[in-house]
């Protein structure tokens, strides 16, 4: 079966687009030591603290650490008492993510159209206030534990330091779950499917999936779901899910302006990525035509380009930042391409095998 791509969507009014998107807000982790995390994040991937939450605070069962990169913000939180949700959820899944959550106008609105239509409420609109302004943030559940916030700052905003921004996260469930959660995030979210990516797409000689890419009307939110398909041995999907003990977030894409540049950095930082054989780069020419970027480069980073009728795009990724192989971030620069690197799922996978035979897990 072909990728398919659906068609584009006329401008919708206010009355179709129920949910409105402004993008995404921040991700939350949910961890085992988050002053630990944080340090990582600073360090290894140059993110600035902005703020905290613990008992210094008036909070007396976890500690939270916010750090931020241009519009990019992480909150490291973890429990510092036993018998709570952020303990359970740790033991339960290892480190990972919580929480996406997603600028919107309005938060209750959000969640009063999304419960209606089938989304199960994790939070009602609650309203927070300090001398830096208001707050409302309410949410739903989505797959295995994770949840989506809707988060509307009214007249708070705290101040920016200065990756860039998130550019799509992408959700591992079970067998057989892929459309189930595609019907949600259409009939409860407003989303659409916009690419599909079967077993033939996604394959190698050892193991398979299939996707489905999932977003909001202005496409300002993108969230592709994978699930396991049939292969001669155990796919990363699979390997994903025995680890974490369920259905979660696999990986953060985020976004730069100059992939060579913040790769380099990252590495020089201690960041860890996949390895790509060099015979990759051999082909890559005939495959994707003229590149502003000189090749050397990208060949001793490893890092991957591929084109669609819009433009190419350059993206690597990481190994997995916890100790567990699960969730692992995508690093994207975009040249016009809308599309997510179909020609480079091969080589991608090939690699993820790699490792995944390393850890004996194929």
């Amino acid at each position: 079966m072909e990728t398919t791509i659906a068609a584009p969507k006329s401008s919708s009014s206010a009355e179709t687009d129920f949910l409105p998107l402004q993008g995404t807000d921040y991700v939350e982790f949910w961890v085992g030591n988050a002053k630990q995390a944080a340090h990582y994040y600073k360090t290894a991937f140059g993110f600035q603290s902005l703020a905290y939450a613990g008992p210094e605070t008036g909070v007396k069962d976890r500690a939270s650490y916010v750090v931020r990169q241009n519009k990019l913000t992480f909150v490291l939180t973890t429990a510092i008492r036993p018998n709570n949700e952020v303990a359970d959820h740790v033991a339960l899944h290892g480190d990972g993510v919580k929480f996406l959550a997603l600028k919107v106008e309005d938060a209750t609105s959000a969640w009063k159209e999304t419960t209606k239509r089938g989304g199960k409420s994790y939070l009602e609109p609650t309203t927070l206030k300090d001398e830096s302004g208001r707050f409302v943030m309410s949410g739903i559940h989505t797959y295995g534990d994770t949840v989506h916030l809707f988060i509307e700052r009214g007249d708070y905003n705290p101040p920016e330091t200065g990756l860039l921004y998130v550019d799509h996260c992408v959700g591992n469930v079970g067998w057989n779950q892929m459309n189930p959660w595609v019907k949600f995030y259409e009939d409860v979210m407003g989303f659409r499917n916009i690419l599909t990516f079967d077993d033939k797409d996604i394959s190698t000689e050892y193991s398979a999936l299939m996707s489905k890419v999932m977003s909001n009307g202005n496409g300002f939110v993108k969230f592709p779901i994978n699930e396991p398909a049939e292969g001669k041995k155990k796919s990363q999907v699979e390997e994903y899910l025995e680890f974490y003990n369920g259905e979660g977030v696999q990986h953060c894409a985020v976004a730069t302006n100059d992939i060579v540049k913040t790769v380099t950095d990252l590495q020089s930082r201690g960041v860890e990525f996949l390895k790509i054989p060099t015979t990759y780069y051999e082909t890559l020419p005939e495959r994707v035509g003229h590149i502003d970027e000189d090749l050397g480069p990208l060949s001793r980073l490893g890092i991957l380009v591929d084109r669609d009728n819009e433009g190419y795009l350059l993206q690597i990724f990481t190994k997995p930042v916890e100790d567990r192989p699960t969730l692992f971030f995508e690093i994207i620069q975009r040249k016009g391409a809308k599309s997510f690197g179909k020609g480079n799922f091969k080589a991608l996978f090939e690699a993820l095998e790699k490792e995944q035979e390393a850890r004996g897990n194929l």
